[in-house]
C-alpha cells in the first residue's frame, strides 16, 4: 500500500458536499487508493491495509476557501479600524500597515492563515494576493505557494494588484504605486507558465484577479484581461458589490450597475467568481444567474465590516455557483472555515427572516429557518469552492475524488446532547477536535496536530512578528 492508500472504519457520519439526496452517505467505511476515493460502504480491511478508526467522528470533504488575504493574518483586531467600514477600514488597518511588510513578516502572516485554516479542515485555498509593487525586493507569489507546499495544501492564487489608483492609495507611500499594465500582465504569465496546474485535481492554481475593478484598473485594460486570462486557460476573480460605494461608482461614472459594467467588459461566465456581492439588484442577480458565475460568499467579514448579507439562496437559484471565502483577517478576527460555515448557516437564516412581516400587513412567514440547510453550507464550502477553481476532480466524498477528507471527533461539551452529531461542525460552530485531515490521500493534521510543526515556537515568532508591526513607524 502506498502512504496514501487507507481504510477510515465506522464513521458516524458522512457528509458528503454533494447536493439533495447525495448529501449524506450511510458509510460507515471510505477506502482510499492513490489519493482517490476507491470505495464507500461497509467494507472490510484489505491484507496489511492502514485503518483509521472514524468511531464516534463525521466525516466531511475537506472545506475549500475561496476568497482570503492571508497577509492580513498580523491585522486582527485593530483598534484603530475595528469600527469602520469598508474604506475607512482600508485606509485605517491594511493600507496603513502594508509598508511594514518585509519578507520574512509576509512569510509568517502567511502562515498563520493557512496553520488556521488547516486546523479547521481546510485543505485547499484561495488567496487574492495584492501585494504587489514595483521594483518590490521579494517575491510573495512564490513564499504563497511555498507556505501551502510545506503544509501539504492545495493552493490557487489569486493575482491581485492595481494598475491605477484611487485617491485612497495615492496618499500611501510610494512602494504601494501601481504596477504597470504590462508588467501586471507579464508576472500573470509568468506565474502561470511556472504554477498552474490545470489537471482535475491540480494542486496548484493562478488565476487573474485585480483587487477592485471599478478602481485598480481602466474599463479597456479589464476587458484586455478577460482575453488574457481566457487565452492562458486560467479563471478571473475580484471583489464586487461590498458595499453601495459600488453601486454610486458604477451609477455614476458608467450609468449601470457594478453586475452590468462587468458583463459590459467581459468579466461573467463560470471562469469568473466574485468576491462578496452583498448589494445587488434583481436585475444584477439575474444577470449573474445566467451567465453561472460565481460567488465566494464572506459573511463574517460582510458582518464586521458592516456591510450586510448577501443574497446567497437567490444567487443560487438563478443560477449562481455559491462557495464560501473567510476573507482576510484584519476584517475577519477567526478566519478559520468552521466559524464561516457556521456564520453563513446563521446569517442566510437571519436575512429572511429580516423580511418577515405580520400577517395582518400581508406577511406570509413567521422566519427564515428554511434558508439554509446544514447540507446547504457544506455544499458551498466544498464541492461549490471546487467547481468555481475548476478543480472537477475534488468532488466531495464520492468514489473517484480527490481524497481531500475532514474527519472530526466530537469530544467536546460544546457538540455532547447532539441528536445529528453530522451537523455538529456547522451547526455548533467552535472548533471540533480534527482527527484526521487529508489532502490527495495525504496526511495533512494527525490527532489535532500538524505533523512536524511546532506551534509553541511558532506561537512565538508570531508574537515577535506581531510586536515588530506595532513598533512606531
Amino acid at each position: 500500500m502506498t502512504t496514501n492508500s487507507f481504510l477510515i472504519t465506522n464513521a458516524t457520519a458522512i457528509m458528503s458536499g454533494l447536493p439533495a439526496a447525495l448529501a449524506r452517505h450511510d458509510g460507515p467505511d471510505i477506502r482510499v487508493a492513490g489519493g482517490v476515493i476507491a470505495e464507500i460502504g461497509k467494507l472490510a480491511a484489505l491484507p496489511g491495509e492502514r485503518v483509521i478508526d472514524a468511531s464516534d467522528c463525521v466525516v466531511y470533504p475537506a472545506w475549500v476557501n475561496t476568497h482570503h488575504h492571508l497577509f492580513q493574518s498580523l491585522l486582527k483586531g485593530d483598534p484603530a479600524g475595528i469600527n469602520h467600514s469598508l474604506t475607512d477600514w482600508l485606509a485605517t488597518t491594511p493600507y496603513r500597515y502594508q509598508s511594514k511588510f518585509d519578507e520574512g513578516m509576509f512569510r509568517i502572516a502567511v502562515r498563520i492563515g493557512l496553520v488556521e485554516l488547516v486546523r479547521s479542515g481546510c485543505g485547499t485555498v484561495a488567496d487574492h494576493n495584492y501585494l504587489y509593487f514595483p521594483g518590490m525586493p521579494f517575491d510573495t507569489s512564490a513564499i504563497l505557494f511555498d507556505e501551502a507546499e510545506k503544509l501539504g495544501l492545495r493552493f490557487a492564487l489569486c493575482r491581485g494588484g492595481a494598475t491605477q489608483t484611487r485617491l485612497l492609495e495615492a496618499e500611501l507611500p510610494p512602494h504601494l504605486k501601481p504596477e504597470s499594465y504590462d508588467d501586471y500582465l507579464q508576472d500573470v504569465e509568468r506565474l502561470t507558465a511556472k504554477y498552474h496546474d490545470a489537471s482535475p485535481a491540480g494542486m496548484r492554481r493562478v488565476a487573474l484577479a485585480p483587487t477592485t475593478p471599478l478602481d485598480s484598473v481602466s474599463p479597456s485594460q479589464l476587458r484586455e484581461m478577460a482575453a488574457f486570462s481566457r487565452k492562458l486557460g486560467i479563471h478571473m476573480h475580484t471583489h464586487l458589490s461590498e458595499t453601495v460605494s459600488y453601486q454610486d461608482t458604477a451609477r455614476s461614472r458608467y450609468q449601470c450597475s457594478p453586475t452590468e459594467f462587468m458583463g459590459r467588459h467581459d468579466w461573467l461566465g463560470p471562469d469568473v467568481w466574485f468576491a462578496h456581492l452583498v448589494k445587488l439588484g434583481n436585475d444584477e442577480i439575474s444577470l449573474l444567474g445566467k451567465s453561472g458565475t460565481g460567488i465566494a460568499h464572506c459573511p463574517q467579514s460582510n458582518g464586521r465590516l458592516g456591510s450586510g448579507i448577501a443574497p446567497v439562496r437567490e444567487l443560487e437559484e438563478a443560477g449562481v455557483t455559491v462557495s464560501i471565502g473567510v476573507d482576510g483577517a484584519a476584517s475577519n478576527e477567526a478566519a478559520d472555515m468552521i466559524s464561516e460555515t457556521h456564520a453563513a448557516w446563521l446569517m442566510q437564516r437571519a436575512r429572511k427572516g429580516e423580511l418577515a412581516q405580520a400577517a395582518y400587513a400581508g406577511g406570509t412567514f413567521e422566519g427564515g429557518a428554511g434558508a439554509a440547510a446544514v447540507e446547504d453550507v457544506i455544499r458551498w464550502g466544498t464541492t461549490g469552492g471546487a467547481r468555481i477553481l475548476g478543480l472537477s476532480g475534488v468532488n466531495g466524498i464520492s468514489i473517484g475524488a480527490s481524497a481531500d477528507i475532514a474527519i472530526y471527533s466530537l469530544d467536546d461539551p460544546r457538540y455532547f446532547g447532539l441528536h445529528d452529531p453530522a451537523i455538529g461542525p456547522v451547526a455548533a460552530g467552535g472548533r471540533p477536535f480534527l482527527k484526521r485531515l487529508f489532502v490527495a490521500g495525504k496526511t495533512v493534521v494527525e490527532e489535532d496536530r500538524i505533523p512536524g510543526f511546532d506551534m509553541a515556537e511558532f506561537a512565538y515568532q508570531a508574537r515577535q512578528a506581531t510586536r515588530r508591526l506595532l513598533s512606531p513607524m
